[in-house]
């Protein structure tokens, strides 16, 4: 406590108004309290429940089974929770998704429920990928969803010759990073949808992607955080 103070004083974070202080909790079976306080997700027609939690489904509604493990992606954060809202509202059925950086493969798994024919999950870390993997096969997507181990230049050329929606909930610099190989994405005409951006980064991902021949169409946000659909100018005709 007292190495902690010291720290926090050198940061000028502590103040002598401010205390630090020590208690001791009783010990408790954790994972069971956690596991208790996860509750059933509804974000439109999508239903994002742990498989102990049941629920009653109306004709709309759409399941997605989620036990919360090593991988990011529940519905809750606002940069994922932008993104499964604009797929209930744009998706027209039969697209071909590629999920960069799936994490517990959410995205793909909705975009598939909503009616697209398929999707790629590319994901680096390889507890994610056996997370989403798990995922995929509980939820009965296994047929429809495909989850790749590695980065974006591991994605065979052929598979992407047909997608034609790229979901990108990433970071800044992840997404600046991927900028290009994103970009190029687009080149068929397939839409970028880029999330996981604070507002004060907004601008900087535009004109990065900007630079690249790609146009900012569109965009969203919630609780600091921006979404934004990319597009080739030449594919932008029709698009609200």
């Amino acid at each position: 406590l007292s190495a902690l103070r010291a720290a926090l004083t050198d940061l000028a974070v502590l103040s002598r108004e401010q205390s630090l202080s020590v208690t001791l909790v009783p010990a408790q079976d954790w994972n069971e309290a956690w596991t208790r306080s996860v509750k059933p997700l509804c974000i439109g027609r999508l239903v994002i429940r742990p498989s102990w939690e049941p629920v009653t489904l109306t004709s709309r509604d759409l399941e997605i089974i989620l036990d919360p493990k090593q991988a990011f992606g529940t519905g809750h954060h606002a940069t994922t929770r932008m993104m499964l809202e604009w797929l209930q509202e744009h998706l027209c059925g039969g697209e071909e998704i590629l999920d960069v950086g799936t994490g517990s493969a959410i995205l793909a798994m909705a975009a598939v429920k909503l009616g697209a024919n398929s999707a790629i999950g590319i994901e680096i870390d390889p507890v994610a990928v056996d997370c989403a993997r798990e995922y995929v096969e509980q939820n009965g997507v296994l047929d429809q969803i495909d989850i790749v181990c590695g980065t974006l230049a591991d994605l065979p050329h052929g598979k992407r010759e047909s997608i034609n929606l790229v979901l990108a909930n990433l970071d800044r610099q992840t997404v600046l990073s991927l900028a290009e190989e994103l970009s190029s994405l687009a080149s068929g005409g397939a839409r970028v949808l880029v999330s996981g951006i604070l507002l004060e980064q907004e601008s900087e991902i535009v004109e990065r992607f900007s630079t690249l021949g790609l146009a900012c169409v569109s965009r969203r946000n919630e609780e600091g955080w921006v979404m934004m659909q990319f597009l080739r100018p030449e594919s932008c005709e029709g698009e609200g």
